[in-house]
């Protein structure tokens, strides 16, 4: 038997440590990892110089934009970004124009998208005005749900809990995840208002708009839902200690939760929020260091499930108001989170193991991609490659995300993504994309 290729003298993380093998991949798929001996003949063999393969990696919270919103990022430069960051599979949040809600809008994104991406792509949906139509949604293949609590996006009123009962309990018929952004909008908008009809328009104004106590309340009300509904839901970028103690709690009691933490929040605090300014403008925002000491630990811990980059690309005008409440949240994130997390690794915060657990094998289990996560024969031909001595230095104006700002500008990091494969095909080169869009597939949760 000849298969398409042979990756040769490298190192790969397998069966949860790191081996030197060879890896032969056939129509898209892992054929065989064993020692060279083994391997069959290949039409094509690439010899990979000691560099580690991980599973290909993937970021379950990012936003595309494209359609309405193409001008800040759209499907070939937020996956070509995704690709230069060596991730292998996103999952494309539903706050688009049109909003993802209904089984119509989320089969014209895919069919959109599907000859555009460089990477594969899943798709989240809002909840719809008709809650009958959500059966229709996950048949169509959303792989969750999301539910903003901070501001209205979908159909479902999130100041009703008896609104957020009702479409937990159909979610958790339909075995369905539901994602959420944990910041409650009464209490939110209140404080607002305060901090409006005071003239408080600077950053100050929006770290006391966006409390600690915002992100409890609002992680509190969805416990207190999933305790009566039994609903599977996952807390998007958890940045508190209160709201983390109170996910620990909810786990330890054995509701059926998860939660992420982002590298904005593992990595910068407030302080870095006042000298860099709107830059890194996000929600929840960038916390004090006793929340940043708190995540690391319950990383530690395992009390954190995966990590998700929450790339959310503007327009540098877009970031620039003088007025903190017309600046757009969100920072770009896909070709900085594994970098910035390898450099962890060397520093003794994090082991390759963690990471892989964390941005593949976790995500994959939860989000029910099938043959994705790990490094064995019938997955996916989906592999990231790096090299953990290489240092460099983050620069924005070699992103291929349209958003060419960061707060990590200019961090020197090591580890460096060297290849991406996605389904076989080698979409990135040492950081130049050497693929045709259309190489990613969507992918869709596996239905119980």
């Amino acid at each position: 038997m000849i298969v398409d290729l042979i990756l040769t003298n490298m190192r790969a993380y397998v069966n949860r440590e790191i081996v030197g093998c060879n890896l032969a991949v056939d129509n898209g798929k892992i054929f065989k990892i064993g020692k060279e001996a083994t391997m069959p003949r290949a039409e094509t063999k690439l010899d990979l110089n000691n560099l580690l393969v991980l599973p290909g990696l993937i970021d379950a919270h990012v936003h595309l934009r494209d359609e309405g919103k193409a001008y800040k990022e759209d499907f070939t430069s937020g996956t070509a970004a995704a690709a230069a960051g060596v991730i292998t599979t996103v999952l494309d949040m539903p706050n688009n124009e049109p909003v993802t809600m209904s089984a119509e809008v989320l089969r014209n994104r895919m069919k959109k998208a599907e000859k555009r991406v460089l990477v594969n792509v899943g798709f989240y949906s809002e909840f719809p005005q008709n809650m009958r139509e959500v059966a229709n949604i996950v048949k169509e293949g959303s792989v969750a749900f999301k539910l903003f609590m901070a501001n209205q996006v979908g159909k479902l009123n999130i100041e009703d809990d008896n609104a957020i009962l009702e479409a937990f309990r159909i979610l958790s018929k339909l075995k369905t995840l539901v994602a959420v952004h944990a910041e409650d909008r009464p209490m939110l908008r209140r404080n607002e208002e305060k901090l409006k009809r005071a003239n408080r328009h600077d950053i100050e104004a929006f770290l006391d708009a966006h409390s600690e106590n915002v992100e409890t309340k609002a992680v509190k009300r969805i416990l207190n839902i999933v305790k009566q509904t039994c609903t599977q839901v996952h807390f998007c970028h958890i940045s508190t200690k209160n709201g983390l103690n109170a996910v620990t709690d909810g786990k330890k009691s054995g509701l059926p939760i998860t939660c992420e933490a982002t590298p904005h929040h593992l990595l910068l605090s407030v302080e870095d929020f006042r000298r860099k300014g709107t830059l890194s403008l996000t929600m929840p925002p960038l916390r004090q260091k006793h929340h940043v000491t708190a995540l690391w630990r319950a990383v530690k811990d395992g009390w954190i499930d995966i990590f998700g980059s929450d790339h959310a690309p503007h327009t540098a005008e877009e970031k620039k108001a003088e007025n903190i409440w017309a600046v757009k949240v969100g920072i770009p994130n896909l070709e900085t989170t594994l970098p910035l997390l390898l450099t962890e690794v060397k520093r003794g915060r994090l082991s390759i193991g963690d990471i892989v657990k964390l941005m593949a094998e976790k995500p994959a289990e939860l989000f029910k991609l099938k043959g994705k996560g790990f490094l064995k024969k019938g997955n996916d031909a989906d592999l990231t490659v790096v090299d953990l001595k290489r240092k460099h230095k983050i620069d924005v104006a070699k992103f291929y995300s349209k958003a060419k700002y960061s707060p990590f500008d200019q961090w020197i990091v090591e580890g460096k993504p060297v290849k991406t494969f996605v389904n076989g095909t080698l979409i990135m080169d040492e950081g130049e994309i050497v693929a045709k869009a259309g190489c990613g597939k969507i992918v869709r949760r596996k239905q119980p």
